[in-house]
């Protein structure tokens, strides 16, 4: 009778895990499926061609955030989803986990390869900093508003407490945990909701030796360049550490907030001191509200509002003008609103001046003069919340052991990637 039993236990078992296998290679087949047939520019096209087609897609995994796992993932999904940069921290680590990211991505579905691009700075930068307390200083009493406004789920808090035997109960002593340093990418909100005053910033300036070496990897293949634009010599003592590695890359990237009137000036003088050892396209970043795309739709307004200035003047430098900083769901309609966008070249007649301009820009200027646009906090936000969802409910650390998660990421994805390549809308993507 207890053989018996067993048999059949075990049988019920492989019944249970054949089930689990085939529900799991189907759902594979629908990822597999789903790419195939929406449209994706990026099983043919170049992330050149997206530049000169205006029709470039960067997913920004954070200058200074450095979760291996959650960035693994991050690039797997966007690269199934057809970006065609894919930014991150300029970090060894960081780097190998973009491209094992995107080389899993392409073993389910044989997509070009996009760029691999780090950032550094070469000043103090928002982009490059970490919060940092002490929760042993935090007063019992706090409310932990630092925990719930952190769009990176990178403040930890938990009770202390200690046993009081006299009285037998436990007494609340105090906080353990606090700021998880790799999570961290230095949006600054914690600061000022903390009603104690013990949050500070830990500012950094990536190493520019240890950049070269990076740079000198087969697997990067672009640099970004955060500066203030105030100062240019900073600029140019990193250009110059850098120089003998410049030649190692496809793409220069160099990302400046709107300094009003010496904007231009600046990008000018940046374009001379760059010249002498460019070897590759450049591309100047627009960075309007840095970090805020997860906010909502009046986020993207600023740089929208930036980019237009830039488009309206001859006298800025040559290089691609992409878009960052505020970006979201709502950036390519505020870009069509203002005229600044056009759909990929392989959806119209290149020959008909009419169909290229979709809403005649003011100014006349060439509707092609954004080349782009950037996505970070609002595209880590809505994937992220899905491996939250796997890691909690599953416990898994890679998402494509996890068709399902991973097909419902690469929804999410694609509804916002396919704003700017013109996914055939006739593919649902329900969420």
């Amino acid at each position: 009778m207890a053989l018996n039993f067993i048999c059949n236990t075990s049988i019920l078992a492989q019944q249970q895990l054949r089930l689990g296998l085939k529900s799991k290679y189907l759902a594979l087949k629908n990822v597999q499926h789903l790419v195939k047939t929406i449209g994706i520019p990026s099983i043919t096209s170049s992330p050149h061609e997206s530049l000169q087609n205006g029709n470039w897609v960067k997913l920004i995994c954070g200058a200074s955030f450095e979760d291996v796992v959650d960035i693994r993932n991050l690039s797997l999904v966007y690269t199934l989803a057809g970006v065609d940069c894919i930014d991150c921290a300029a970090d060894a680590s960081v780097v190998s986990a973009v491209n094992e990211g995107i080389e899993v991505a392409r073993k389910i579905v044989p997509l070009r390869k996009p760029w691999v691009m780090i950032s550094v700075n070469d000043d103090e930068d928002l982009h490059f900093r970490k919060a940092e307390f002490d929760p042993e200083d935090c007063p019992v009493d706090c409310s932990k508003p630092c925990e719930k406004v952190c769009p990176a789920n990178a403040i930890s808090l938990e009770d202390r407490k200690t046993s009081q035997q006299s009285q037998g109960t436990n007494a609340h002593v105090g906080f353990k945990g606090g700021v998880l340093t790799e999570r961290c990418y230095g949006c600054g909100r914690c600061i000022p909701v903390c009603p104690y005053d013990k949050i500070s910033a830990v500012t950094y300036i990536r190493d520019v030796a240890a950049t070269a070496e990076l740079i000198k990897r087969d697997d990067v293949d672009a640099l970004e360049i955060h500066t203030s634009g105030r100062q240019t010599s900073p600029f140019k003592e990193l250009w110059d550490g850098l120089e003998d590695s410049i030649r190692f890359l496809k793409l220069v990237a160099v990302s400046l907030p709107d300094i009003g009137e010496t904007t231009i000036a600046s990008m000018n003088t940046m374009y001379s001191i760059m010249e002498p050892h460019l070897h590759c396209p450049n591309l100047w970043q627009l960075d309007g509200r840095p970090m805020s795309g997860d906010i909502g739709r009046g986020a993207t307004r600023e740089t929208i509002a930036f980019a237009l200035r830039m488009a309206a003047t001859s006298e800025r430098p040559s290089g691609f003008l992409q878009l960052a900083g505020g970006t979201n769901a709502h950036t390519v309609d505020g870009l069509k609103k203002a005229g600044l966008f056009k759909k990929p070249s392989s959806l119209f007649d290149n020959s008909s001046d009419e169909n290229m301009n979709e809403a005649g820009p003011p100014n006349s200027m060439q509707p092609s003069v954004v080349a782009g646009v950037a996505y970070g906090g609002y595209a880590r936000k809505i994937v992220g919340r899905i491996l939250s969802r796997m890691q909690s409910q599953q416990g898994g650390a890679h998402i494509e052991e996890h068709p399902d998660h991973l097909l419902q990421a690469l929804k999410e994805a694609l509804s916002l990637v396919g704003t700017v390549k013109y996914y055939d809308s006739s593919q649902q993507l329900t969420r």
